[in-house]
């Protein structure tokens, strides 16, 4: 046995002995979120007799944004080859809840398997996936030697790697270089990526770019927030996808600020702080549904009036609008004059910007963005975005758009060209996966090859 074969063995009886922990911690998160108590026995490889089928195209999306990224990818797949059957896959329940949504006629979702030796072969042995898409960072050690082991093309798409992820994995490189190793292919977000994640031993096929450029923004959101927009009577800075620590920072600063003071009349604080303070409506989305609750009371315990999205008849004159709703970010994109980068104050990486991009909202972002440092460098070089030191910044920032309208208007411009400007990731990404898939052995190969849609990649 060589000494690779060995420490995974050692790593699979690991993962397997720490499978009641494993349980324990899901029944932990399912008090604050029920999902976690779904269908629990397919972590480990059990399933419902229903709940089977070859041939699948498996698409893993750990979480929300995986998931997202996922829908834009399974729709041209489809486009490129119709009825392809889908087999969804996550981790988390914002990402099964919002992969659902994804889900047609003869597709199927179930629990990514806990990656311990008998729970992933019981998942392959079940679905013997025709390929598997893990997207963007979910890499396990077992699966891929197992899907190795069975021959399955296992590839990562819209793949991303930062610097703190690589160091991380280069002090595990023992399973990170073997697990990089056994994919079939790698297409990275960007150059930067790839040179990470060759570094690994991944075989990066190509730099493709981020699929979340090819989503087109809801419509029906937009419109409404346009129509919104005319009635309010003071503009919005949103502080989007917030993290932990970051709605106090907010909250502190406008109190500072004096947010909670009276305003004198407008002849004696035209230049005021507070009163430019007052003139904005102020709103926060979390990032995490979970913290929906935690943030209203967060607001309310700094001393302002909050009004939820939630609650139905909530008062238009609340000091804090409370963005506790999933699915409706185009909307609160919509509505926004500007928006601060949640997980960009703390130094947590930055949020995607994307969508506030496609949106044609600009962005304010903090110090830390090395989760999407390339797309947060190409909107400030083309003017859609602004970068700041610190959340008092940040603020005055946005006070300062919001007075400018013409300004506001060349940076709404400026993200919506930056967004089109980048776009094509998902064709690209679905025809490399189609030609892996249709290389696979006869006669799954042939029906795909005769029924497949030829796109145009010029």
């Amino acid at each position: 046995m060589s000494v690779r074969s060995l420490l995974l063995r050692l790593y699979g009886a690991f993962t397997t002995l720490a499978q009641p922990l494993v349980r324990r911690k899901l029944r932990r998160r399912a008090v604050a979120e029920p999902g976690y108590a779904h269908a629990v026995e397919e972590r480990f490889g059990s399933y419902d007799e229903a709940t089977t089928g070859t041939g699948w195209c498996w698409v893993h999306a750990v979480s929300l944004g995986e998931a997202r990224a996922a829908g834009i990818l399974i729709e041209e797949l489809r486009r490129q080859y119709p009825n392809i059957p889908i087999l969804l896959t996550h981790g988390t329940a914002t990402g099964r809840e919002e992969g659902a949504k994804l889900l047609q006629e003869g597709d199927l979702q179930v629990w990514q398997p806990w990656d311990a030796p008998a729970a992933v072969a019981s998942f392959l042995d079940r679905f013997q996936p025709r390929i598997g898409v893990l997207m963007e960072t979910e890499v396990w050690p077992e699966l891929t030697a197992a899907c190795a082991e069975r021959r399955i093309p296992l590839v990562l798409a819209n793949a991303r790697l930062n610097e703190n992820s690589l160091a991380s994995a280069e002090r595990l490189s023992w399973l990170a270089r073997p697990a990089y190793s056994a994919l079939t292919a790698v297409w990275a977000q960007t150059e930067a990526d790839s040179h990470r994640l060759v570094s690994l031993g991944a075989k990066v096929e190509g730099v493709y770019g981020n699929l979340k450029f090819d989503a087109t923004p809801d419509a029906r959101q937009l419109a409404t927030a346009t129509r919104l927009r005319g009635q309010l009577p003071r503009p919005i800075v949103m502080l989007a996808s917030s993290r932990d620590g970051e709605e106090a920072q907010l909250l502190d600063v406008l109190k500072r600020f004096g947010a909670l003071t009276p305003v004198p009349p407008a002849q004696d604080a035209v230049q005021s702080i507070s009163k430019r303070v007052h003139d904005v409506q102020w709103m926060i989305v979390p990032r995490h549904p979970q913290r929906f609750d935690e943030v209203a009371a967060l607001i309310e315990s700094k001393g302002f009036a909050v009004a939820r999205r939630s609650a139905a008849g909530a008062p238009a004159e609340s000091e804090i609008w409370l963005g506790d709703s999933l699915g409706e970010m185009a909307l609160y994109y919509g509505l926004a004059d500007a928006a601060l980068l949640g997980g960009s104050f703390e130094a947590l990486g930055g949020q995607n910007l994307i969508e506030a991009a496609a949106c044609g909202c600009p962005v304010i972002m903090g110090p830390s963005t090395y989760n999407f440092a390339e797309a947060a460098e190409l909107s400030l070089a083309a003017g859609a975005s602004q970068r700041v030191n610190d959340m008092e910044h940040a603020v005055t920032a946005a006070l300062k758009l919001v007075e400018n309208p013409a300004l506001r208007e060349t940076m709404a411009e400026a993200a919506q060209a930056f967004a089109a400007a980048n776009r094509g990731a998902a064709q690209r990404t679905a025809a490399a996966v189609l030609a892996i898939a249709e290389s696979a052995p006869e006669p799954v190969a042939v029906a795909m090859a005769e029924e497949r849609t030829e796109p145009s990649l010029d």
